[in-house]
């Protein structure tokens, strides 16, 4: 009886968890997707949810912690004209996820247009029942010859 009652609990949490790891896995990308979209938008609300206190960016060499991101966000979209996620996935490790994706850009400066692309990692903690960015890692890459 004891066994049954153990595989039953077992077979509940494995169903349980997979749906609320897919619930999380939703949040994150959304919340990515709204990240990558509030840069043209001067929308720093995003960045105040999901990012955690303790927060470090590394942006193509430079450091940033919650206040700066913010402040860089409230500062509006400089020549950005449009950003989009292209990609995301994302892996659970216990209470922590790896997000890693990319996203397409558009900058203009007068009247000339440059294309670019972020390729990215967040790692996301979930403290106190929420998931939080606690750090990331945005590169620029060489642009290829579909960029140029």
């Amino acid at each position: 009886m004891l066994l049954k009652l153990v595989a039953s609990m077992s077979l509940m949490c494995l169903v349980g968890c997979n749906e609320s790891q897919e619930r999380t896995r939703q949040y994150i990308e959304t919340s990515e997707r709204q990240w990558a979209e509030s840069v043209t938008a001067n929308d720093s609300s995003v960045l105040e949810r999901i990012l955690a206190d303790d927060f470090v960016w590394i942006l193509n060499g430079t450091r940033m912690n919650k206040a700066q991101a913010i402040a860089d966000a409230r500062d509006g979209p400089g020549s950005f004209v449009s950003n989009h996620l292209d990609e995301v996935t994302v892996r659970f490790y216990g209470d922590t996820a790896v997000a890693q994706g990319s996203e397409s850009w558009v900058k203009r400066r007068g009247s000339d247009e440059k294309h670019g692309r972020f390729i990215w990692t967040d790692v996301w903690v979930k403290r106190r029942g929420n998931w939080q960015i606690v750090a990331a890692e945005d590169v620029v890459p060489p642009p290829t010859n579909q960029q140029e």
